[in-house]
């Protein structure tokens, strides 16, 4: 009886069998995951920023009040970057709100408004930064060029929107920029991803290659002249325009993203779930927003 008790203790210590290799369960990485980024987060927020701007085209003070959140939370972003990442000592909360008072100036008094907002704007930021100085010993002139590079990137790009949406037929400018900007990252996502070979600026935007740039122009192109065609004006202004707009996009991320290389940061901020910083949006927005209001302004009137 001890022998079988024994043998059947022995029995019952033995491990629980192992899963073989072919019934292990291998966790499978979510397209989430895998992009580096939570995808429904992501296009919750796009679709919320989708109606968002489709409200404003339609009331203008819910486009000016958009526009002016984005360009205070971006110019946060540049000077929180700037002060954690090299000590500049900027009022980066100052200077948030300074910029989006830029903007709405801007929609209410034109060119005249911008340039005073803006002077305005950094004469304040430099009292400020004489105050921080005397007491943290911060760099005067690094925290007032900081501050400088913040109004001119952010608020000075879209108070010149602003300056061309308050006009006769603005909201028709804007939305065809807005296309014009989506087809330029979508087509050129597109084409840079299926057919790209041949990088642009390998040691700042590896992605970015010359076969996604012609891929950008071509969409921007297209869906502009059928934009152009249906607002009454002549379509070949699309060919022009989608240069110009696919330079200064370009133009745009690539100054972001040797900024952010620079800083040592990948995205500005996490205050966008799934989008990463309000600049990480904007980045190629603002210079083809600023660029396409000056020549519908002055060159093309739609």
């Amino acid at each position: 009886m001890s022998a079988r008790k024994e043998a059947k203790e022995e029995r019952g210590a033995q491990p629980a069998p192992q899963q073989s290799p072919q019934t292990a369960v291998t966790p499978v990485k979510s397209r989430s995951a895998k992009a580096g980024r939570n995808l429904p987060a992501a296009i919750g927020v796009g679709v919320g920023f989708g109606v968002l701007l489709v409200l404003g085209l339609i009331y203008q003070p819910i486009f000016v009040a958009i526009a002016a959140a984005a360009a205070g939370l971006g110019a946060w972003e540049i000077g929180h970057v700037l002060n954690t990442r090299r000590g500049y000592g900027i009022p980066e909360y100052l200077l948030g709100g300074l910029s989006g008072a830029i903007v709405v100036v801007s929609y209410l008094f034109g060119f005249t408004g911008l340039g005073i907002a803006l002077a305005v704007s950094l004469l304040v930021l430099l009292l400020s930064s004489v105050l921080v100085r005397a007491d943290r010993q911060v760099s005067l002139g690094k925290s007032l060029s900081g501050s400088a590079l913040a109004l001119l990137w952010v608020p000075l790009m879209l108070g010149i929107a602003m300056v061309y949406f308050q006009t006769n037929h603005g909201e028709r400018g804007v939305l065809m920029i807005l296309l014009m900007a989506i087809c330029n990252d979508t087509f050129g996502f597109i084409a840079g991803v299926n057919w790209g070979k041949h990088p642009m600026v390998p040691k700042i935007s590896p992605k970015k290659s010359w076969e996604g740039l012609a891929g950008s122009f071509v969409g921007s192109a297209v869906v502009g002249a059928i934009a152009l065609a249906v607002m009454g004006s002549p379509w070949y202004w699309a060919i022009p325009l989608a240069a110009v707009m696919v330079v200064a996009s370009t133009a745009g991320d690539l100054v972001e993203s040797v900024f952010k290389r620079r800083m040592g940061v990948k995205d500005m901020s996490n205050i966008l779930p799934g989008h990463g910083g309000m600049m990480d949006r904007l980045d190629s927005i603002l210079f083809a927003a600023a660029a396409g209001c000056l020549i519908f302004r002055f060159i093309m009137p739609l």
